[in-house]
């Protein structure tokens, strides 16, 4: 009876003792979500034109205060933008790009644009290393006069390749906003 309950007790110990044990894993890196509070989207016109900015500034964050949304001008019909974004932190001073950062892990991340009314189609102008689409430049096309909307979202770490939609892309919004234009 002795030699059982030491068997036991041995028995025990070594599951102690494996429980315990050191966690040699290397820990893994944080990565810390950007913080976003501008989005700034220039559209210049090919073949001459008024170059027309979007933006969406939202430098309490979080906050009770919604973001200022604002769009310089009309939009040309018929017309074919090349469009370009820039991404800052301006809580930081002097106001930090994370436009950079984006660039820099551009397989971490891609812009999605969803349109609706007078824009015929978005067209990615740049990709990341693997040759996936990016969006920090891209071109627009209007079509005839009317009312449209762009909304342009930047995802991290979606699935890529995707078919172009947020819901096949997953991952985690970054920043999103829906700009409601004017086409003439």
């Amino acid at each position: 009876m002795k030699t059982i309950k030491l068997l036991s007790l041995f028995a025990l110990s070594g599951l102690l003792f494996t429980a315990c044990s050191d966690d040699d894993d290397t820990p893994e890196e944080v990565n810390e979500e950007e913080v976003i509070t501008t989005m700034t989207v220039t559209l210049v016109p090919q073949g001459g034109g008024d170059t027309i900015t979007l933006q969406t500034q939202d430098l309490d964050g979080d906050g009770p205060n919604a973001p200022e949304v604002t769009v310089s001008g009309a939009l040309a019909g018929n017309t074919t933008y090349a469009g370009a974004i820039v991404l800052l932190n301006e809580t930081e001073s002097p106001a930090e790009n994370i436009t950079l950062e984006v660039a820099e892990e551009d397989d971490e991340h891609q812009f999605f644009f969803e349109t609706t009314g007078s824009i015929s189609n978005v067209l990615y102008g740049d990709a990341d290393g693997d040759g996936n689409p990016l969006g920090l430049a891209f071109t627009m096309a209007t079509t005839t006069a009317g009312s449209a909307s762009i909304t342009i979202t930047l995802r991290h770490e979606p699935k890529k390749p995707n078919d172009g939609t947020l819901a096949d892309a997953g991952g985690e919004t970054d920043i999103t906003e829906t700009f409601t234009l004017t086409v003439q």
